[in-house]
């Protein structure tokens, strides 16, 4: 099902903690996809490293440090169309949708399509298409705990972070803490954003946030959606 998301498995292994993290997916080839999809059925979320190739996620990079020195990114809002506005106090990421404009764009949308298609025929989420954005955390900046869909109410299913960040270090922070449901008191796991690691979790059932980093933190944030579309509304409406 797709509001109120639930992927129906057997029993598991035991609840994941800090000090017992999520097992990680190996690097690319062979059943990369397959792991995550048992661990999103097991855990609700799933950390892969080194998911995309080294040359792709240097491309992106290369994309998104050039366009930011253009002036092209943009302050980030919470909220979706005519609610939309800034608050600080939340978040103070700057970010830029993709478009398709590039060959490393459209590469890692062909790719990020595989994955829809693999989720769908094994879980029946319904995923219709992808919407995404480059994010960039400037030194101090975060992003407060929150959840991606709230009651179904921007169609979002699955949401997908991809790191870009080369060489970085546990001391730099900038981590992503997920929480394991909106109830949880406890964080499950933080994960550092190391470049290639791709983190996909349910956008109604995962809190999460992004600790404050000490230098400037590059991602992809991107979210697989259902088809909420009417005949006088269509949807998306970014």
């Amino acid at each position: 099902m797709v509001s109120g998301t639930t992927i129906q498995a057997g029993p598991g292994p035991e609840e994941t903690t800090l000090n017992n993290p999520v097992d990680v997916i190996d690097g690319p080839g062979g059943d990369r996809c397959q792991r995550l999809i048992d661990d999103l059925v097991t855990h609700h979320y799933a950390v892969a490293p080194d998911y995309f190739p080294a040359h792709l996620i240097r491309a992106l990079r290369q994309e998104a440090l050039l366009r930011d020195r253009r002036g092209e990114f943009q302050a980030a809002g919470i909220g979706r169309g005519r609610d939309q506005h800034r608050n600080e106090r939340v978040r103070r990421d700057r970010t830029l949708w993709l478009d398709g404009s590039t060959l490393a764009q459209c590469t890692l949308l062909e790719e990020m399509e595989q994955l829809r298609l693999a989720v769908n025929r094994a879980l029946f989420l319904g995923l219709f298409d992808l919407e995404a954005h480059f994010a960039l955390y400037d030194p101090g900046a975060f992003y407060r705990r929150h959840l991606d869909a709230f009651n179904g109410n921007n169609g979002r299913v699955l949401s997908a972070v991809l790191y870009l960040n080369r060489d970085w270090r546990d001391d730099e922070g900038g981590r992503l803490r997920i929480w394991s449901d909106p109830d949880a008191s406890e964080p499950a796991l933080d994960v550092a954003p190391r470049a290639g690691t791709l983190v996909c979790f349910l956008s109604d059932r995962i809190p999460h946030e992004v600790l404050e980093a000490q230098r400037q933190r590059l991602s992809i944030a991107g979210w697989f959606r259902c088809n909420n579309s009417t005949a006088i509304a269509p949807d998306p409406a970014r």
